[in-house]
This record gives structure tokens, sequence and C-alpha cells, in this order.
């Protein structure tokens, strides 16, 4: 597994112990991973200190930004599948780029907005 993209599902159930996303992480991490976070996906998840949990596995993780093309490519997204969903868009946008499975916590979302793009989506559910 080259790159891991976590969703905001999986950053809550990383907050909340979910011992799924921690064993992922752990692997990871210990593979030399750092997963991907993007940037929106932290703002969904983030609601103000203290976050420990949360804080803790941003420490191994890779927070990466938005960018025009990945924001252009995510509006087509959300324009082929029919939903509003930026977050998920750019989610699904960014692990086709990457070739990297999602941890996510909502599968069938993300599986409709891939499918609409005509791309397949490795994903771990948690």
């Amino acid at each position: 597994m080259p790159a891991l993209l976590y969703d905001t599902g999986a950053l809550v159930a990383a907050e909340r112990r979910h011992p799924l996303i921690w064993r992922l992480h752990d692997r990871a991490n210990a593979a030399r991973i750092a997963p991907v976070v993007l940037v929106v996906v932290l703002v969904q998840a983030w609601r103000g200190g203290p976050q420990h949990n949360l804080s803790r596995l941003l420490r191994g993780c890779r927070i990466m930004p938005d960018d025009e093309i990945s924001g252009r490519a995510a509006g087509r997204a959300c324009a082929a599948a029919g939903t509003s969903d930026v977050v998920d868009a750019l989610v699904v946008v960014t692990a086709t780029q990457l070739a990297a499975p999602v941890v996510t916590s909502d599968p069938d979302d993300l599986t409709h907005l891939a499918v609409s793009l005509g791309a397949t989506l490795a994903l771990h559910a948690l």
C-alpha cells in the first residue's frame, strides 16, 4: 500500500478510539506510510481542543492542501454524481489520483461518487 487516505469518518473514529482505525494507522506508520488527510477533511472533523486522540493520529499523517485542479475535479464529480458533498468528492478525486485506499465510515457515498467518474476505489469501511 503506497498511500492511505482518511475521510472525516476515519478522523471521528480515531477520536472515539475505534480499534480498527488505530490498527490500520499503526500498520501504516510501521510500514513508513503517513496516511493522507485533506485539509477540508480536517476542517470537517476538528471541533477545537482538546481532541487528544485525533491530535495523536494527525501526528502520524501527512496533511494535504487542496488546489484548483482538485477543486475543479471535485466539482465535476459532484455534478456527475448528483451530489453536493464537496468533501467526499475531494476525497474520491484525491484517492483516485494517488491510487490510495480510503478509510471511511461512508463507503456507499464514496462508491457512488467513484462510479459516477468511472473509477474504482479500495475502501476500508469502519
